[in-house]
């Protein structure tokens, strides 16, 4: 099943940010440069269990609200529980949130954030390809989510965020931004970072996505 094809999904049934063009635009690009294979879709019908068996990983870019039905659900699960990656951006944690075995796969829900502020950030764990070429701690400008039912027993996390370096946290012990998994048969990751346009012609964060869909295509 393994590919070197991917499906960028960006259907919104509630808020929709404005970064989803510059995104598909970003992961275009990206995937001429990598030599992948890039599909783009706003379509949910797209999820179907012959078509997903095409592509290495399906790239949740900014989706919101319950954008797949019972039956594409279904068809998702078995496309990951087959093999398949998963790479979720930004609010694709402000998704499907009826769908218990999502929010184990994205790792966790939006709850809320304050606004777009600088902070600053500490990588954890370097050892993975979408963060093993940053600093120890950077500062970014971004919307930063605060989460609810967050997976902490079974993520690998990557970055946090210092609540001490802005206003508005919620989660002042441990506040994760970006983590990885192998979950049911298939490999899922994370990034909450993406809210602005901009952030998608940033070579660090193009650099942190392009390192998780590597990750996410390896069987």
């Amino acid at each position: 099943m393994q590919s070197q094809k991917i499906l960028v999904f960006s259907a919104t049934k509630g808020f929709r940010h404005k970064s989803i063009e510059a995104g598909k635009t970003a992961l275009l690009k990206m995937g001429s440069e990598k030599n992948w294979k890039v599909d783009t879709t706003e379509e949910a019908t797209a999820f179907t269990e012959s078509n997903l068996k095409q592509y290495g990983v399906v790239v949740f870019l900014n989706t919101t609200g319950n954008v797949l039905n019972d039956g594409q659900q279904i068809a998702f699960q078995k496309y990951i529980q087959a093999g398949g990656g998963y790479v979720g951006i930004h609010s694709a944690t402000d998704t499907e949130y009826d769908w218990p075995w999502y929010n184990n796969l994205v790792g966790a829900y939006f709850e809320s954030h304050p606004k777009p502020q600088i902070a600053l950030y500490n990588v954890v764990n370097k050892n993975h390809p979408a963060v093993s070429f940053m600093p120890d701690t950077l500062s970014r400008l971004e919307e930063i989510y605060n989460f609810k039912s967050f997976k902490k027993e079974s993520v690998n996390v990557l970055i946090t965020v210092d609540e001490k370096s802005y206003t508005g946290g919620k989660m002042p012990d441990y506040h994760p931004i970006a983590w990885y998994h192998n979950y049911d048969g298939g490999r899922a990751f994370y990034t909450a970072w993406g809210h602005h346009p901009e952030t998608f012609t940033e070579p660090l964060f193009l650099q942190h996505i392009a390192g998780a869909i590597k990750w996410a295509l390896k069987k």
